[in-house]
């Protein structure tokens, strides 16, 4: 392979080179088309698939396997064009061959390559830390936590149902006086306030009492998933049969024991604390990380070609396909029970792979300014984190990572 020429294009981040593959390459190349696809040509007085490549060329013209065996070796040519170049390649726009006889291959190729972005102002970028102090405030919210996790249903028979409160009702939908389909149910539990329905339907069930028969009306809210109902008004009759409230357990010793292993109030405060005060020094740790990649990607400029961002995200799906088959699952099954297609996954990865794909150019840009290289030792620690994460043979992670 050789590159003969270099030329910038007008489009950003775009280039043509021109690239002759030798006609040694070529040729083994052209070999290779020849051993597969001879197994599928009929040629008379031979056996189907022992044709030799040279009656096939006579019989056919000597270009029969050109075009394959350009598809064949042109990949990694360009590859190595670019890398000698001093070019990351992105993506290939086009491919145009120029001339190919049995001295060799010259092709011109248009790729879209990495941008080396510019930055400035990245020392002394200020942050905010977050207070990782533990209050008496966010020990009494765990508390809650765990006792509304501990709690239990009343039925409540001497008031009114109020939010907070689950109901379990019959109702029936009418618009126009004419009932429509999914709009009834029986002896159905709803907790009011949850939001669980159209809005006003929950807050007209507030105020009424066990045994009573009432109608509620509503309108349906113009972007309603059934389009025979968005924008309708409707009346709902109702029968409201149970009322039943939250039942939160006692916050004391025996309360501790029955959630934990501690014995008492004060050690069970004591654990808390503790637990508490980790996830806020992670939490904060991670938000002036959070912090700083956002300054940096602010400071960055440049233009980023799509396909990098294309690329980000087929790559995190390949990451996501993996780390599902370690669990027994492939990606066509989760997206099968998702109830989601390809075009929906990447919609779900792209902004998170354009905040990576940004978050890596800024920082490549500091190594640049500040000489900082990557070591084959930082690699090697990669890959090994990757491996026992994966729990995979390094190899097959080395392997698995574009290079």
């Amino acid at each position: 392979m050789a590159l003969k020429e270099t030329t910038k294009k007008d489009a950003a981040n775009t280039y043509e080179l021109v690239i002759t593959i030798d006609g040694e390459t070529f040729e083994k190349a052209i070999n290779r088309v020849y051993k597969r696809q001879v197994k599928s040509i009929n040629i008379q007085g031979f056996r189907k698939g022992k044709a030799p490549r040279r009656i096939i060329e006579k019989m056919y013209g000597t270009e029969v396997f050109y075009d394959d065996a350009i598809k064949d070796c042109y990949p990694d040519a360009l590859i190595e064009a670019s890398e000698e170049a001093g070019l990351k390649l992105v993506n290939v726009e086009s491919v145009e061959v120029v001339e190919a006889d049995a001295d060799g291959v010259t092709f011109k190729a248009e790729i879209v390559v990495e941008p080396e972005l510019e930055i400035d102002g990245y020392k002394g970028i200020e942050i905010e830390k977050k207070s990782t102090e533990v209050t008496e405030d966010h020990i009494n919210e765990e508390i809650e936590k765990v006792r509304d996790r501990n709690s239990r249903l009343v039925t409540v028979e001497d008031r009114a149902a109020q939010n907070g409160d689950t109901v379990v009702i019959d109702f029936e939908g009418f618009v126009d006086g004419t009932a429509f389909e999914g709009g009834k149910a029986e002896s159905f539990n709803l907790v009011l306030g949850s939001g669980s329905f159209i809005p006003g339907f929950e807050d007209q069930l507030v105020g009424h009492s066990a045994g009573e028969e009432f109608s509620i009306f509503v309108t349906f809210p113009e972007d309603y998933q059934a389009e025979e109902l968005s924008g309708k008004e409707a009346e709902f009759k109702i029968k409201l049969h149970e009322i039943k409230s939250k039942e939160l357990p006692e916050v004391d010793d025996e309360f501790v024991q029955d959630v934990s292993e501690k014995g008492t109030l004060e050690e069970y405060k004591e654990e808390l604390r503790e637990t508490i005060e980790k996830r806020l020094i992670d939490e904060a740790e991670k938000d002036l990380d959070n912090q700083v990649s956002e300054k940096l990607m602010e400071l960055a400029q440049g233009e980023i070609p799509e396909a990098m961002y294309d690329n980000q995200v087929n790559e995190m799906i390949r990451d996501f396909d993996m780390r599902l088959r370690t669990q027994g699952m492939n990606m066509e099954t989760y997206m099968s029970y998702m109830g989601m297609d390809l075009d929906a996954l990447k919609n779900m990865y792209r902004d998170e792979a354009e905040k990576r794909v940004k978050l890596r150019l800024a920082l490549e840009a500091i190594a640049r300014k500040e000489n900082i290289e990557v070591t084959d030792a930082d690699l090697e620690a990669e890959f090994a984190e990757l491996a026992e994460q994966y729990k995979m043979e390094i190899d097959k992670v080395k392997a698995a990572v574009p290079s």
